[in-house]
């Protein structure tokens, strides 16, 4: 474990992990968070150090995720959200943008995505037309987190030939007459509904040509979901031992055996599960591993949960219960970042064999 993983696991625990169950609803506690880490410069965790950010290597980020996860799926997700618009900016063509960085890694300028709607096949849901200075967008966006959090975010868009253009928009109400962003009220989730997760309508929305992070070949975004299928994974993996935490904690309290042997077999599932992530992430490994371990890692999670709900009894079904939050966080990290290969992995671990 690194010094960075050490520090950030630290303050997970110290400062998060007491107040976890009131960041999943109370949006002006998970600013205060958000604003914890930017203070630390741990919003650009990934980017190169050159670039303002902290230069962590793949496997110490997707570390740092499940320990975020073990603590707190609201700050999770929202800090992810952030945290990927800052690695897109560091690898953007437009190096003006990089400029921004230093800005992003403590916060002082936070910016969400939207652009997982790219991955619907059909009808674009929202397209791009050039222009002679920029680009003429209009469509709806269907999720974008962290309404009240940051102030732009990075849109993806079609381009009539079928490229994916990517750029900086506001995330605000904007009329400029015929040209508008109209955003939605915040979505009534049931989990992490403190992150403020609107939708968009656009409407011939002027892009400038400096707004512009990328643009990239058609089908992209599915070719990046295929290389990236574990890393959500994580998350899910995080999520797990959140639930354990909770387990270990009612065998404690309840001393009842049979829920530390729950615990302890949970556990080591969960930690062979862990190995073979670390060492699915430090090699060329193939994609069909990925994507069966993912699809485990969903179930381990969803399998842990109720078995912190169970072990809570009635208590697990007060709104504000740790089992139910976590409970409904493994929802969450089931399906964020869903391709259909996920969806398909995972309904078939669901009915696979199992010991009777």
């Amino acid at each position: 474990m690194t010094e960075k993983l050490k520090y950030i696991s630290v303050w997970l625990q110290e400062q998060i992990a007491p107040v976890n169950n009131e960041l999943d609803r109370n949006s002006t506690i998970l600013k205060t968070a958000l604003r914890e880490m930017g203070d630390r410069s741990w919003l650009a965790l990934k980017v190169p150090s050159e670039l303002g950010g902290s230069g962590l290597t793949e496997l110490d980020y997707r570390l740092i995720q499940v320990e975020l996860a073990r603590v707190s799926g609201a700050l999770t997700f929202l800090q992810t959200q952030h945290q990927s618009a800052a690695n897109m900016v560091a690898k953007s063509d437009n190096k003006s943008l990089q400029q921004l960085l230093p800005d992003m890694a403590m916060g002082k300028v936070l910016m969400g995505v939207g652009f997982s709607h790219l991955r619907r096949r059909g009808m674009p849901m929202v397209a791009a037309t050039p222009t002679a200075s920029g680009y003429l967008i209009t469509g709806e966006v269907p999720w974008i987190t962290g309404y009240d959090f940051f102030d732009r975010f990075i849109l993806g868009a079609t381009l009539p030939d079928g490229r994916e253009l990517y750029g900086i928009l506001p995330l605000q109400n904007c009329d400029r007459g015929s040209s508008k962003i109209a955003v939605s009220q915040p979505m009534e989730l049931m989990a992490i509904a403190a992150t403020n997760t609107v939708s968009a309508n656009i409407t011939q929305w002027h892009l400038e040509a400096e707004s512009v992070v990328n643009i990239k070949p058609p089908e992209s975004i599915h070719q990046s979901s295929r290389a990236n299928i574990l890393h959500h994974g994580w998350y899910a993996l995080g999520c797990a031992y959140a639930a354990l935490d909770i387990l270990l904690s009612l065998a404690n309290k309840k001393r009842l055996n049979f829920v530390r042997q729950s615990w302890q077999s949970l556990h080591q599932e969960a930690t062979q599960n862990r190995d073979k992530a670390i060492a699915l992430a430090s090699q060329d490994s193939p994609y069909q591993q990925r994507l069966e371990l993912r699809s485990k890692l969903i179930d381990l999670a969803q399998r842990c949960s109720m078995a912190a709900v169970i072990a809570s009894s009635g208590a697990a079904n007060y709104l504000h219960s740790s089992a139910a939050r976590v409970y409904r966080e493994a929802l969450l990290f089931s399906v964020s970042g869903q391709t259909t290969d996920v969806m398909e992995t995972s309904l078939r671990q669901l009915i696979v064999d199992r010991p009777t």
